[in-house]
């Protein structure tokens, strides 16, 4: 969970991420779940934001059950498949979630 403030200090990163998942043509669960995933985990270093974000977005996608490519979200998000994948098991595990085992 999140602060209220949390979001308003990243609504650069909010839009971001809904402008990416308009891109991926995800619907509102998806979106809500990435921005929550995201706002509950943003890094403090601005450069890690990017891949947070991406991660947010892939595992938003897959709890609401709308699995998009790795390299399709991180191509919507503007950073590296690897970013992706390297980051969101771990996102998945910190807010509570069994990351699928494929």
């Amino acid at each position: 969970m999140y602060r209220a403030r949390d979001r308003i200090d990243n609504e650069e990163w909010v839009a971001r991420l809904t402008r990416a998942a308009d891109g991926l043509d995800l619907g509102s669960e998806a979106r809500s779940n990435a921005v929550d995933l995201f706002c509950s985990n943003v890094p403090s270093e601005e450069r890690s934001k990017p891949a947070v974000a991406a991660a947010s977005l892939y595992a938003g996608a897959l709890i609401a059950g709308e699995e998009r490519p790795q390299g399709a979200v991180a191509e919507a998000m503007d950073v590296t498949r690897l970013s992706v994948q390297n980051r969101w098991k771990a996102l998945l595990k910190e807010s509570g979630f069994q990351p699928p085992e494929w």
